[in-house]
């Protein structure tokens, strides 16, 4: 073989090398996938067309519901009560009431999570994620306790809820005597800023500006190659519940059918950066609510076949839509029943993301990743305690529900039951008429007595408490 033979030779064999690190190279960078995890604000079970909701309500929502054909479609996903819990819950994988955020805050006390406590954020990050938090976090005001301070490497959103919109255009109210909440953003490692007094117009603009912001996000970081979280929180339907001015009047069926149709496009441009992208197949997109809908008239919304809303034990304030969708991996167009809770998620996409859990502390999340992907055939879940603020309220256990307090709607005082009332789901799905199987006490205090011995070795962080927190004196 003459020289030129032999420097063609190397360059084949070499071109032909470097053709097969190709694939190798690829499957490296692929092996974790990207997370969307899009939560809206006080969505009841019934809104969505997916779920009997969409032109039911006034606004057909093809794009959400896209989700629902391309994925798994969870009939018995299950949040904490109310806004701030199920925030805790989803961002920690510990019940709310271990974090002393078993209730919305309404101010003079430290709110929030403590720097203690390790968040999905963090855990990603540390697994070498690039985190970005966008919309409402409602898990602390300050610095120290805003997103960027907590595992996310930028966010942009509001510290607290929506509400607060209307103080600036309330009779009597005043910036000296409660200040207005403002709009933030903030990176990783520098202090947040404020860019403008979240009112009644900002209300109607924030979420096409959290869209655009996480639609960014995305593209610039499938463009730099590195697998990312993008946690977006809508704060739609959260009441007051008004649509963009671009979408007011857009079906012609009011306020709540203008903001439906609002919030399904905002879900169309999320799924389409991850198209453009070119992150369809490696992108997890999960869709859900913090908690049953919304309560105050004329924004009440719809907990589709159950009764009852946010603030209550009922099934119409847990039970909430959840659609997760990951292409070649979660099978297309799949519906369950099975239990699964909002806690769970830190623990399966942690799992996903190759990340680690807590093991220092109680970690209520159980991984349902094998469930997501077909694995196995049931939930690793049958059941789970319901707390409303800090009272243990009710016990779900496979198909029935045991209530320790009798509370029809959020404003009406908790009534102890002088014996546990239970309902058969199945043939009482509203919870009305209570069955005599009493044999479910059993399984369902084994539940309770779980929690209970975890708390005396592990107790919870009374709400309000400051940073530095450490348990048992230790340090962090």
């Amino acid at each position: 073989m003459d020289s030129l033979q032999k420097v063609r030779r190397g360059a084949i064999l070499a071109l032909v090398a470097a053709f097969m690190a190709v694939p190798a190279l690829v499957a490296a960078q692929t092996t974790r996938p990207n997370i969307v995890f899009i939560l809206t604000d006080n969505l009841g079970y019934g809104e969505i067309g997916a779920y009997g909701g969409g032109v039911t309500r006034g606004a057909p929502t093809p794009r959400i519901d896209s989700l629902a054909k391309e994925g798994m479609r969870f009939l018995n996903f299950n949040m904490e009560t109310q806004c701030t819990p199920s925030r805790s819950s989803l961002m920690t994988g510990r019940w709310a009431i271990r974090s002393g955020t078993h209730s919305v805050p309404f101010g003079g006390v430290a709110d929030g999570l403590t720097q203690w406590e390790v968040t999905i954020g963090e855990a990603l990050s540390s697994a070498g994620y690039a985190t970005g938090y966008y919309g409402k976090w409602h898990l602390g005001s300050h610095d120290g306790r805003l997103p960027n301070d907590q595992g996310f490497d930028e966010w942009f959103g509001i510290p607290r809820t929506t509400d607060e919109s209307l103080w600036p255009s309330s009779p009597g109210w005043s910036a000296d005597i409660m200040p207005a909440e403002q709009i933030m953003e903030g990176r990783k490692g520098s202090p947040s800023r404020p860019l403008a007094v979240y009112d009644t117009i900002q209300r109607r603009l924030i979420d096409a500006e959290i869209t655009r912001r996480a639609v960014s996000f995305i593209g610039a970081r499938a463009q730099a190659g590195k697998p990312f979280f993008a946690y977006v929180s809508l704060t739609q339907p959260h009441l007051p519940t008004v649509p963009n001015p671009s979408f007011q009047g857009r079906t012609g069926n009011g306020d709540w059918a203008d903001m439906l149709a609002e919030m399904d496009s905002n879900v169309g441009q999320i799924l389409d950066a991850v198209d453009r992208a070119g992150a369809r197949d490696n992108t997890i997109v999960v869709f859900t609510s913090d908690n049953g809908p919304e309560f105050f008239r004329p924004w009440d919304g719809w907990a589709g076949p159950w009764r009852g809303q946010y603030f209550t034990a009922l099934e119409g304030g847990i039970r909430v839509p959840f659609m997760v969708r990951w292409p070649g991996r979660i099978a297309s167009g799949t519906v369950n029943n099975d239990i699964v809770h909002g806690v769970d998620m830190f623990a399966t996409l942690a799992a996903f993301g190759g990340a680690a859990v807590p093991t220092d502390r109680p970690f209520d999340s159980i991984d349902q990743s094998d469930f997501f992907l077909g694995k196995r055939v049931t939930s690793a879940r049958e059941g789970f305690p319901i707390w409303c603020a800090d009272r243990l309220q009710a016990v779900k256990w496979r198909n029935w529900k045991l209530h320790f307090y009798r509370q029809d709607t959020m404003f009406d005082p908790p009534v102890r039951n002088p014996v546990p009332t239970i309902y058969n789901l199945y043939t009482d799905p509203r919870e009305e008429k209570p069955t005599p199987d009493s044999w479910v006490v059993g399984p369902v205090l084994k539940i309770v007595g779980e929690f209970e011995r975890s708390v005396k070795q592990h107790p919870v962080i009374p709400m309000g408490t400051p940073d530095p927190y450490r348990p048992g004196g230790a340090s962090r």
